[in-house]
């Protein structure tokens, strides 16, 4: 085992991966001698060298696109796009192609491709770059959508990822790139999707959240243990697919939920949770189900950040209201 941040855990996870199959390369902007926008591939290419550490354009369409060839060819692609708000430039790739390759040839053929993207705020970047929008990707048919939270589940999930023969869009929370370490295995091992966890007990209220939602809830779970309200924390790991055993379940120990997540509230995937909870454990509810999340509205300059990020704050508000009805 070895203490690391998210991103170590990444770069650690890729250079595993490509030492172990040698079909492995990764692409995309800058992530050569630069090492990515936020240094996950940095040493790749010096240990691995250009056929396997390939620089690309500044064009998320052609990066996606030729993965689907690589992978087609019999490579084992894993694309690097800058920050998840970037992929709506490659979604005629992700969703009609890679999404629908093994569909489109009755099951012949599949795509092999893990896509790589940060996103979320806490960082004060721009616009587009903290768009949280796994909501509309989850829309994709055939893509699998993976969202760790923390360095010990992004390196299960990462190599689960590669391995799997399907595209999955792995999305990165960059405000926890650096914040907080974690024991790292340092040998293989895999943390199969679909499989929610629990990461805090808890008897009066579920806190279901995944990505840098997750450490916001448990933050929130100390406060109110001192108001003697007991919060467990679901993490979902994965929205595609999605754990409805899991979820089910937690709601049937508290009876109560809260729903945390970054992107827009309208459509965001908490209406999907929301929606699966009423048809599968309707009758284990005593109250509303409440969501915390971001606003209907682009999203605003780094200084106005905080006001629309969900905030420990703001969950607080809606488990005492949702206790107390």
């Amino acid at each position: 085992m070895t203490e690391m941040n998210m991103v170590e855990a990444i770069r650690h996870s890729l250079a595993f991966e490509m030492e172990r199959d040698e079909r492995v390369i990764v692409l995309g902007l800058d992530i050569g001698p630069l090492g990515g926008v936020f240094r996950a591939s940095t040493g790749l290419l010096e240990r691995f060298g250009e056929t396997r550490v390939i620089n690309t354009p500044l064009a998320e369409g052609a990066i996606v696109g030729a993965s689907l060839g690589l992978a087609v060819s019999g490579l084992i692609p894993v694309p690097e796009i800058q920050f998840l708000g970037f992929t709506h430039q490659a979604f005629h790739q992700i969703g009609p192609q890679l999404g629908r390759y093994r569909y489109r040839s009755r099951g012949r053929y599949h795509a092999q491709v893990t896509i790589r993207a940060p996103f979320g705020g806490g960082v004060r970047t721009p616009e587009f770059h903290a768009d949280a929008i796994e909501a509309q990707l989850t829309q994709a048919p055939g893509v699998k959508v993976v969202c760790p939270s923390n360095p010990y589940d992004a390196k299960g999930l990462l190599l689960e990822a590669i391995r799997d023969p399907d595209p999955v869009l792995f999305l990165e929370p960059q405000r926890l790139y650096r914040k907080g370490r974690a024991e790292v295995p340092d040998g293989d091992f895999t943390i199969p999707f679909g499989k929610s966890k629990l990461v805090r007990n808890g008897t009066d209220v579920t806190l279901i959240a995944w990505s840098a939602a997750v450490e916001l809830c448990l933050t929130a779970a100390e406060t109110l243990e001192q108001e003697k309200i007991s919060a467990a924390v679901l993490d979902l790991r994965t929205l595609v697919p999605l754990d409805v055993e899991g979820i089910v379940k937690a709601i049937e120990g508290t009876g109560r939920c809260v729903i945390v997540h970054e992107a827009p509230r309208t459509s965001g995937f908490g209406a999907e949770v929301i929606a699966t909870i009423q048809e599968e454990a309707f009758f284990s509810l005593d109250a509303p189900i409440a969501r915390v999340t971001g606003h209907d509205t682009p999203y605003p300059p780094g200084a106005l950040e905080d006001l629309y990020v969900p905030s420990v704050p703001r969950i607080l508000d809606a488990v005492r209201r949702t206790v107390q009805s």
